[in-house]
């Protein structure tokens, strides 16, 4: 997972998209309006149905021909173990008893993963299933009809996966009516928000952070008394972030640049921020924080990880997704033995509510030049439904890649006789396509102790996730979106930053080169996309 997220946060950096999720999906190709279907026709309907009362029209599984033994070829992203090829041999064994068939599993590699990807779909290589994501352009290909229509086909081989999945997942993996991918069944949520020094809050007598005010009484106490930088190193993401969350704003389909939703409630309603006078107000507050030494003039232009600040002691603010959070905060305390205590606030509590990633961010789709896609589901139920192929293609060969814990609930690695190989390594492919939350075996977020907690909390709060599946591949508008990303490059961040001399001429430059670059036209493609898809699933 942290390959995909490391794709993502590379491409949102250069788009200035703010930086969404690990597991944020690109998707900046194909046409929205074929993105999604309806929310009540064609196959979608049929999956809520049988996720409401498990009537799906599937046919008998003994009833099923097996009797022709096929050999399936299956494509993953990502590199392969060193135990990949035993762990092949004990699934195909199993696979062959079951259900007549063998998989020949490949890996692309993360060497120019995406080149190799697209030659696959478009080059008519027999491939009977891949690995499928919002940010390796699922909608693109399937809207292009890369991938097989499964509508039909899902409910006779994966009865079990049709009755189970939500409506609003097979709504999310629908493409112009028709579903055509299998998406995980394991909800993510990865809000934005701060990591920071909960030991030093308490120490410098700081009210509880839960708010813009408290967050800048924090960082002034720090700077102040603790003569400490607070976010010392890269800050954009800090600031940017914050900025969207605390206004309620949403970005639309990936990178839209200046351009927003309001907010989650009116997602009509989209607008340039830049000519807001909430972004007046807060690029004045930011201006101030700059001045009070909340990060360095260099900011824009540091390599420094703002992180390993924090965690060396010479820093007490950091961004980071959620489940990134958890992560940080137990590798932190562990090099610090405990002797520092890290908080997280996320942004979602500015407005209580939180979205999950699109279900589709992990799937698992089927080529059009499948000669074999009926036993590819069948492989695939198998993975999904029966713990043995899940634990063995998830984690590898027990005993050998890991141990359970005693109540069978955990996978515990280095496995036993191994905890001091150097040279073990976690048996890790790209298993996001198949996880359901049911038979994962691993803590989240590190196995942070306070995740379980929020991850409830974003849960309860949760909403669906209505702009991301917004895909524009921005031809009509391409020069001007180049030119506006090189405006806000240019102009906007050194304002957002408080680098500036004076806010308001600053501002007002912004605001003028933002439409000598073409913003307007761009803002008019972006709502003409976005309204064509909110037609199509009846949000006002």
């Amino acid at each position: 997972m942290n390959k995909k997220k490391t794709v993502g946060l590379a491409m949102t950096t250069v788009l200035l998209a703010g930086v969404l999720t690990a597991c944020s999906g690109n998707g900046n190709n194909g046409n929205s309006g074929n993105s999604g279907s309806a929310e009540n026709k064609g196959a979608a309907t049929n999956g809520a149905a049988a996720a409401n009362n498990g009537a799906a029209p599937s046919a008998d599984p003994g009833k099923i021909d097996t009797s022709k033994k096929v050999e399936l070829v299956w494509y993953v992203l990502g590199d392969s173990h060193k135990d990949s090829p035993q762990v092949q041999e004990e699934i195909n064994k199993m696979l062959e008893k079951d259900i007549n068939a063998t998989i020949k599993l490949n890996f692309t590699t993360w060497n120019d993963w995406q080149t190799k990807y697209n030659l696959l779909l478009t080059s008519g290589e027999k491939v009977d299933m891949v690995f499928a994501s919002t940010w390796a352009d699922y909608y693109k290909f399937a809207d292009q009809g890369a991938f097989k229509d499964l509508t039909d086909l899902i409910p006779t081989y994966m009865p079990e996966t049709w009755k189970t999945v939500p409506k609003q997942d097979w709504t999310e993996a629908t493409v112009q009516g028709k579903i055509f991918a299998v998406p995980s069944t394991y909800p993510e949520y990865t809000p934005d928000g701060l990591v920071y020094r909960e030991d030093w809050r308490k120490e410098l007598n700081v009210p509880e952070i839960k708010d813009l005010d408290s967050i800048e009484a924090y960082l002034e106490a720090v700077k102040t008394q603790k003569k400490v930088t607070p976010i010392n190193g890269k800050a954009w993401n800090e600031v940017f972030t914050l900025f969207k969350a605390y206004e309620g704003y949403e970005q639309i389909g990936g990178d839209s640049g200046v351009i927003v939703a309001k907010s989650y409630d009116t997602p009509r309603d989209i607008i340039n921020y830049a000519e807001t006078p909430e972004f007046e107000q807060f690029v004045k507050r930011m201006k101030t924080w700059s001045e009070k030494g909340f990060w360095t003039s260099d900011t824009l232009s540091s390599q420094k990880e703002a992180g390993d600040a924090l965690k060396a002691g010479t820093g007490g603010a950091y961004w980071r997704n959620a489940p990134g959070a958890g992560g940080f905060i137990v590798d932190a305390e562990k090099a610090n033995k405990g002797a520092a205590q890290y908080g997280y606030f996320p942004f979602t509590r500015f407005h209580n509510y939180a979205m999950p990633t699109l279900s589709v961010n992990n799937a698992m789709a089927i080529p059009k030049s499948s000669k074999n896609p009926e036993r590819s589901l069948m492989a695939l139920e198998k993975i999904r439904t029966d713990e043995r192929y899940f634990d063995l293609l998830t984690y590898g060969i027990k005993d050998l890649d890991y141990n359970l814990s005693e109540d069978g609930k955990l996978v515990i690695t280095p496995p036993k006789g191994k905890e001091n190989d150097k040279t073990f390594k976690n048996y890790g492919i790209t298993s996001w396509g198949w996880r359901v939350e049911s038979l994962i075996k691993e803590e989240q977020a590190g196995g942070w102790k306070q995740f379980p907690t929020l991850l409830e909390e974003f849960k309860a709060e949760s909403k669906p996730n209505i702009f991301s599946p917004i895909v524009m591949d921005y031809k009509p508008v391409k020069s001007q979106q180049a030119a506006v990303n090189q405006v806000i490059q240019q102009y906007g961040m050194p304002l957002m930053m408080g680098l500036v001399p004076n806010v308001d001429k600053a501002l007002e430059t912004y605001r003028k080169q933002l439409k000598a670059a073409g913003v307007d036209q761009v803002m008019d493609y972006v709502k003409e996309q976005a309204n064509k898809y909110f037609d199509e699933k009846g949000i006002q």
